[in-house]
C-alpha cells in the first residue's frame, strides 16, 4: 500500500471525555455525556446538551494560558486541547510543523464571543477585539498558533460534514505529494446562535436523544473537537511513527435536495458511502461497522437507514450512532467520530446506540449494548445541510503493509 494514508496520531475532547482514554472508558461503560445546560448562556435550559465538562477558565488552565481580554473563543480552546493530544500521540513537536498542514472544520467559529457583545459594538468599541475572533478562519489560526507554526493552515466549512471534508482534503494533499503530514478534523463550541437556529427548525429533543428509534424526537446539540494526524507511508516509515489505522477510502456527494433535509431516497449518503468503498477497492461486505451520522431526527435517520439498506442489502454490518453519547457536535462531528471509530477498531468493540427501544418503519436495528468483536473496516458517516454528505473508511493497520 505505497499510496496509503496512515493515521499516526489522534486527539479528542467532547462531552464524554477530554482525551482519548476518557472517551474510550465512557464508550465501554455506556456513560452518556448528555445532560442539562451548564455553560451555554441561554434561557432555554429545558433542552439537554452534550457539553464538554470544563468551563472556559478551566480550559485556559489546562492549556497553560493566561486568562485575559479578549477571551479566546471556546471553539479555539477546544481545538487546542484536541490538537495538543493529537500531536503528542504522533510524536510531532513544534519545530517539526513547518512541513505540515493543519486543516480544521468549523461553522460557529468565534460566535460564542461576538454574540455576547454585538449589540454594543456601535456604541462601545471596548469589545472590538472580539470582532477579529468572529469568523471561522480566526479560530483555525488561533488553534494552529497554539501548537506552533504550520506550513499550511486552512479552514473547511460545510456544516456538519466540515471535519470529514477537512480529513478528505488532507488525504488528497498527501496523495498528490503536496505534503507528507496533515493534521485534520474540526472544532465547534455551543453558541446561542446555532442553538436557537436548531430550535427554530424544531428538531431539538427535550429528552436525551434516541437515534434510529421509532419514537425519536430530534437531536441534542453537543460540542467538541477531534483531530487525526494523516501521514504518508514514506514519512511514517522515516519517522518510525506508529500507525493507529489507515484511511483507506473516502467519498463526498452533494444531492442539493433541500437546505436542511436529506433526500427521501438517501441518494447523497448512498453515493458518499459507495465512493468511499470504491476508493478503497472494497466491497460492502468488507465493512464490519458503520458509525452512523444518526442524529435522531425524523428525516436523517430514515434516509440514512434507506441508504445503508440500499448499499449493504441483506448483509447489514453493525450500526450505531455515538451521538447518543456526545450530542451532535455539528462541524466537529467527523473529527470526534473518526477518533471514536479508530478506538473501536483498535480495541475491538462496537459502541452502543444508547436509549434505542423500538424499530422505526423500514429502518435498521442498531447495536444497543457494547459489543466486543474484532473489526477490520469501519465506515464513518457525516452529512451536512444542503446535502453535502461525506463518508470515511477507516481500516485496521496490518504490520505487513
Amino acid at each position: 500500500m505505497d499510496g496509503a494514508v496512515y493515521i499516526t496520531g489522534m486527539g479528542v475532547v467532547c462531552a464524554i471525555g477530554t482525551d482519548c482514554g476518557q472517551v474510550l472508558h465512557s464508550l465501554r461503560s455506556e456513560a452518556s455525556g448528555i445532560g442539562p445546560v451548564r455553560y451555554l448562556r441561554t434561557v432555554h435550559r429545558d433542552m439537554p446538551v452534550g457539553e464538554v465538562g470544563m468551563s472556559d477558565e478551566e480550559l485556559y488552565g489546562a492549556l497553560g494560558l493566561e486568562l485575559r481580554e479578549p477571551v479566546l473563543p471556546r471553539t479555539a480552546l477546544l481545538g487546542m486541547l484536541a490538537l495538543r493530544e493529537a500531536l503528542r500521540d504522533a510524536s510531532l513537536e513544534a519545530g517539526m510543523l513547518g512541513g505540515c498542514a493543519f486543516i480544521s472544520g468549523t461553522t460557529v467559529g468565534g460566535m460564542d464571543r461576538s454574540e455576547q457583545y454585538y449589540r454594543n459594538y456601535l456604541a462601545d468599541d471596548s469589545r472590538d477585539g472580539y470582532i477579529a475572533f468572529h469568523d471561522c478562519r480566526s479560530c483555525t489560526e488561533l488553534t494552529a498558533a497554539y501548537a506552533g507554526r504550520f506550513g499550511t493552515v486552512t479552514t473547511v466549512s460545510t456544516a456538519c460534514s466540515s471535519a470529514a471534508n477537512a480529513i478528505i482534503m488532507g488525504a488528497r494533499m498527501i496523495e498528490s505529494g503536496e505534503t507528507d503530514i496533515v493534521v485534520a478534523g474540526g472544532s465547534e463550541c455551543l453558541s446561542k446562535f446555532h442553538f436557537n437556529g436548531f430550535r427554530s427548525l424544531m428538531i431539538l429533543d427535550r429528552m436525551p436523544c434516541r437515534p434510529f428509534d421509532a419514537c425519536r424526537a430530534g437531536l441534542n446539540l453537543g460540542e467538541g473537537a477531534g483531530y487525526v494526524v494523516l501521514e504518508s507511508r514514506s514519512s511514517a516509515l522515516r519517522r518510525g511513527a506508529r500507525p493507529l489505522a489507515v484511511l483507506s477510502g473516502y467519498g463526498n456527494s452533494c444531492d442539493a435536495y433541500h437546505q436542511t433535509a436529506t433526500s427521501p431516497s438517501g441518494e447523497g449518503p448512498y453515493l458518499a458511502m459507495s465512493r468511499a468503498l470504491g476508493k478503497a477497492g472494497l466491497s460492502p461486505d468488507a465493512v464490519d461497522y458503520v458509525n452512523a451520522h444518526g442524529t435522531a431526527t425524523e428525516n436523517n435517520d430514515a434516509t440514512e437507514a434507506a441508504a445503508i439498506r440500499r448499499l449493504f442489502g441483506d448483509r447489514l454490518p453493525y450500526v450505531s450512532s455515538t451521538k447518543a453519547f456526545t450530542g451532535h457536535t455539528t462541524s466537529a462531528s467527523a473529527g470526534v467520530e473518526a477518533v471514536i471509530s479508530i478506538l473501536a477498531l483498535r480495541h475491538g468493540f462496537v459502541p452502543a446506540n444508547l436509549r434505542w427501544s423500538a424499530p422505526m418503519e423500514d429502518g435498521i436495528v442498531p447495536v444497543t449494548s457494547t459489543l466486543y468483536r474484532p473489526l477490520s473496516h469501519v465506515l464513518c458517516n457525516s452529512f451536512g445541510f444542503g446535502g453535502n454528505d461525506s463518508a470515511l473508511l477507516l481500516s485496521k493497520y496490518a504490520e505487513d503493509e
